[in-house]
């Protein structure tokens, strides 16, 4: 025992550099891990879509859709924790997080594709009704990939910058993923024609386009599963089942006990709120673009190169900003910041001090500040997410157990609010705007126009600053991160040596 106090407080003091020991993840492996953000990225950027689709295409109600969509939040309530804390568990030789990652991939798109293929003859609330069944089985099919994969991290680097890193890398495939398929998708489906001169409204176009996100959405979680496959070996595996097994109680009790901590109801508060503006953000976008700054599908899709840019700045500057500011001041200050130059066209137009529609500096200017903008969101978005795997050992240094699933399942439920709850602030926006089903573009009028932004921009800014007041309850800096790793080292380091002894192991031989 005196062995295991010596070891204890020499990890503890020797604790500043246990990240220099950290060996690093081979190239593929980070690349691979990386690119399987395309999933998500494609599905946030076809579901800013649906609700256009469903309103202006197929003609049903914007509440209707919306609240179907964000209906399905109480499915994702209830499945989230389930699969985090399902995938803490799981034993088996590909680990315990890979079974979910591969065997999500192939219903992931199949039910994509389904969710844009309402049958025939139903009324608009069965339409509404199909919308929810399906959304919700997309949805959980999408959670059993993004939770146990972005619940790798913890257990694929200890190291407090790194962390960053890697989720700079997968912040910047999501970024890039969302450019490549809303530009293509654009380019290529939404064509312009005699009897749909606005691409973006044309119902031919959602066919290809439906297909097309699809497949790039399982091809994404196949190459995320196989190339991180060969980093099974040196991640934390689940520990050995109790000799009672745990019932439905205890497992709950778990849960429960995690979404206690502080700094995660923190970072869990700001998350939902940060989501529902971006997922309201990226449905009402479509509209501002189509309907008040008149433009069409090519012009748009130029417009999403603004996520590739967005992120090529955001990635190298989010762990520069985090180490010398710290994670919570950079995910706050830079959400703010971003947030107000996204707004700042929008109240341009309302007082009519901005490009007219067919200005040719109209598209330049928008992809301008739609880079900044996109580029300062990301840099918050990349922290946060950096926060969120330092709270995994957090927990793990109080308490003895690591629920990397059960938290990141919370990440996982934060983003499925970008199509849920941001969706069904969209369609009350629109309702409330007394916005038109299946519009002309020729037929907005100027009072439409401003109806629309005096109700959606004070939305946005109130969602992002009371999100960013949730993150003065985050408490966890890097000193305190470095206190934990060394912590749990010592931990390991007295479980090992207490498991040698059980073995019979004179204590002078390890």
């Amino acid at each position: 025992m005196a062995r295991g106090a010596d070891d204890t407080q020499n990890v503890s003091q020797s604790s500043e550099g246990v990240e220099d020991t950290e060996p690093k993840m081979p190239f593929m492996a980070r690349f691979s891990f990386g690119f399987g953000a395309v999933s998500t990225a494609v599905k946030n950027a076809a579901f800013g879509y649906l609700l256009l689709y469903y309103n202006q295409v197929v003609g049903i109600p914007a509440v209707i859709v919306s609240s179907a969509i964000a209906a399905t939040l109480i499915i994702d309530a209830l499945v989230d924790p389930v699969i985090g804390r399902w995938s803490d568990i799981t034993r088996s030789r590909l680990g315990r997080r890979h079974p979910f990652i591969l065997g999500s991939a192939i219903p992931t798109g199949l039910f994509f594709i389904l969710l844009w293929f309402p049958p025939g003859g139903l009324t608009d609330l069965q339409t509404g009704i199909w919308i929810f069944v399906v959304a919700s089985l997309t949805r959980v099919a999408v959670s059993a990939y993004d939770i146990p994969s972005t619940a790798m991290v913890p257990e694929l680097t200890r190291d407090y910058a790194e962390r960053t890193k890697l989720f700079s890398l997968r912040f910047w495939f999501g970024y890039v993923g969302t450019f490549a398929f809303v530009a293509f998708s654009l380019s290529f489906f939404f064509v312009e024609t005699p009897e749909f001169p606005v691409g973006q409204l044309n119902p031919d176009g959602y066919v290809k386009f439906a297909f097309a996100g699809g497949f790039a959405m399982m091809f994404a979680i196949l190459a995320c599963g196989f190339g991180t496959l060969g980093q099974v070996k040196r991640m934390r595996q689940a520990d050995a089942p109790a000799e009672s097994p745990m019932g439905l109680a205890g497992h709950l009790s778990e849960v429960f006990l995690a979404f206690g901590h502080r700094s995660f109801l923190a970072i869990f508060g700001f998350g939902v709120l940060k989501f529902t503006a971006i997922g309201m953000a990226g449905a009402m976008a479509i509209y501002f673009n189509t309907y008040i700054f008149g433009l069409s599908a090519q012009q748009i899709a130029l417009l999403a190169f603004e996520a590739v840019t967005a992120a090529t700045l955001a990635a190298p500057l989010a762990p520069i900003f985090s180490r010398k500011f710290g994670k919570r001041p950079t995910a706050m200050l830079a959400a703010m910041i971003g947030v107000l130059i996204n707004a700042l066209p929008l109240v341009l137009v309302y007082f009519d001090l901005f490009f007219p529609k067919g200005d040719p500096m109209l598209v330049p200017t928008l992809l301008a500040l739609g880079t900044v903008s996109g580029a300062f969101i990301a840099i918050s978005l990349i922290n946060t997410s950096s926060m969120l795997a330092d709270v995994v050992e957090d927990y793990a240094a109080k308490s003895g157990k690591h629920l990397s699933g059960v938290f990141f399942s919370a990440s996982s439920f934060m983003q499925q609010c970008s199509a849920a709850l941001g969706m069904l602030a969209a369609g009350l926006i629109l309702t409330w705007s007394s916005f038109p089903e299946k519009a002309n573009p020729a037929n907005v009028t100027r009072d439409m126009e401003l109806s629309l932004l005096v109700h959606y921009v004070p939305t946005i800014l109130t969602l992002w600053l009371f999100g960013c007041l949730f993150l003065l309850f985050y408490d966890i800096d890097q000193a305190k991160h470095r206190s934990n790793i060394g912590k749990l080292r010592a931990l390991e380091a007295e479980d090992n040596a207490r498991q040698l002894q059980d073995a019979g192991i004179p204590p002078s031989t390890f």
